[in-house]
């Protein structure tokens, strides 16, 4: 990345794309907008896609360059102003990969968060002790004092679900999920203690894919659907692999995982048989 910071905002996307709009709305090229900032057309396209920050100089001239002025433009620079501040979850950007703040910044402007977990507990729903597990065992050699940031970044993020307009969050998760043993027996009755709790709140749907559903289509791995209340924003993909993770918006991309959601969905078992499931499962620990 042609500059330092912990990757793209929500807002900074939406403006990437209504510049993107202003510019073709006008009838100016790439190369236009280039030769107006002094630099290629390569650094306008980043700029429009939100792959580098957006410099209020160049917005204006752009802006200028389009024919935006007045309040029009006054109001533009302001949005482009707050874009610009760095999120919450900044002050953890020791702990957070530039990949992974994107990922934050969509979950805490999204309105719908569709998810499939077939490893752990998805991380919006995991209890402080089942993540210090989880974290002292995909960073081994990391010391106390980062195990317990990457704790805290977690238990912040799950935030977002008890604020007012809260984001439904829908999640199928698999039964070895909920049956794997991630630290003590204590850990797990509290897991599932948080779980049932999540549950019943109205913005949380779990469904559990039990073993004799047998194979399903969403079996190659983990993902999350984000959908938005933003029109400028399409339906986003996330999907994590172990040293970075891809977004996907194109239409056919996003469809095809939407599709295999509901699929699943349907091959899982009902919502209101979750907590029936939960208080089971919680009675083996």
């Amino acid at each position: 990345m042609a500059e330092a910071r912990s990757g793209p905002t929500v807002g900074q996307i939406v403006l990437g794309m209504r510049l993107r709009d202003l510019r073709e709305r006008a009838g100016r090229s790439f190369v236009d907008a280039a030769r107006a900032l002094s630099v290629n057309a390569t650094t306008v396209r980043r700029m429009e896609k939100a792959e580098v920050g957006l410099k209020p100089l160049y917005v204006k001239a752009l802006l200028d360059l389009y024919g935006v002025d007045g309040a029009e433009a006054a109001a533009f620079m302001n949005l482009v102003e707050e874009a610009n501040r760095p999120g919450w979850w900044h002050r953890f950007r020791d702990v957070t990969p530039d990949w992974f703040s994107l990922y934050v910044s969509l979950e805490g402007e999204a309105s719908l968060i569709r998810a499939y977990e077939p490893h752990c507990v998805p991380g919006l729903l995991q209890s402080p002790d089942y993540a210090r597990v989880l974290f002292r065992t995909g960073f081994p050699g990391a010391p106390a004092e980062e195990i317990e940031r990457r704790v805290d970044l977690r238990m912040a993020r799950q935030e977002l679900l008890r604020r007012p307009h809260a984001p439904l969050l829908w999640a199928v998760v698999e039964e070895h999920v909920l049956r794997r043993r991630v630290g003590s027996p204590a850990v797990m009755r509290a897991q599932i203690d948080r779980l049932i709790e999540a549950t019943a709140s109205p913005n949380v749907s779990l469904q559990i894919m039990p073993f004799s559903a047998g194979p399903h289509p969403g079996m190659f791995g983990p993902f999350q659907l984000f959908r938005f209340e933003i029109p400028e924003l399409p339906d986003i993909i996330y999907a994590e692999s172990l040293t970075g993770a891809v977004y996907l918006d194109e239409r056919p991309d996003t469809v095809a995982y939407l599709e295999v959601l509901d699929r699943m969905g349907a091959q899982a078992a009902p919502v209101q048989d979750t907590a029936a499931i939960l208080g089971d499962i919680r009675k083996e620990l």
